[in-house]
């Protein structure tokens, strides 16, 4: 084994070793998404709900999409990190082996991740994803500012989902319209 190579294990250990003892993950970068999940792992699945959710909107619909996963992940009544929060839906064991938990078809948080389609990105499409990427990492990391005002949830403008009535309007971008979900006895100003 090289020297370099030893070197850079030995610097991985301590870095591991050093979030057992710190409770947070050196290699997470900003620890939002909790101290046990890759940072690049948690981007690539940001970076997936991005280009399947918004990948025909506007930049500013891509971020805003972007904004309602870590929104959520940031929201202790969601789970806390990115993959579990785009995830997050009922299950059921697979038809071809019982030990592998499936999606329930249509029940998902995010449509794109229980469709029932193929989640690999087309060759025509690369470019939009690497896009989908560069916001990934910039939320991640949080060199943007939330101009969802705080937004959990949104819906495509053609469609009323129940759920839209018990929730405040935040904006509208492109063809979503933004909400976010109240703690109870939070009075905030209600964006337009």
């Amino acid at each position: 084994m090289k020297k370099r190579t030893k070197w850079y294990l030995l610097a991985c250990a301590l870095s591991f070793a050093g979030g057992f003892y710190t409770g947070q993950s050196a290699f997470a970068g900003e620890a939002n998404a909790a101290a046990f999940h890759a940072s690049y792992t948690e981007q690539k699945c940001l970076a997936d709900n991005i280009y399947w959710e918004a990948r025909n909107q506007s930049t500013k619909g891509m971020i805003g999409v972007a904004f309602v996963t870590r929104n959520r992940v940031n929201d202790t009544r969601f789970p806390h990190s990115y993959c579990e929060v785009i995830k997050q839906g009922p299950e059921r064991p697979s038809w071809k082996d019982k030990n592998i938990m499936v999606p329930l078809r249509h029940r998902c948080q995010f449509s794109w991740y229980c469709d029932g389609k193929s989640d690999n990105i087309p060759t025509i499409d690369l470019d939009i994803y690497e896009f989908a990427r560069t916001i990934a990492f910039k939320i991640y990391n949080g060199h943007l500012t939330d101009f969802t005002v705080g937004a959990t949830h949104y819906h495509a403008d053609y469609v009323t989902p129940a759920w839209a009535k018990s929730k405040t309007k935040t904006i509208t971008i492109d063809e979503h319209i933004f909400y976010r979900w109240e703690r109870p006895n939070e009075n905030r100003l209600q964006v337009q």
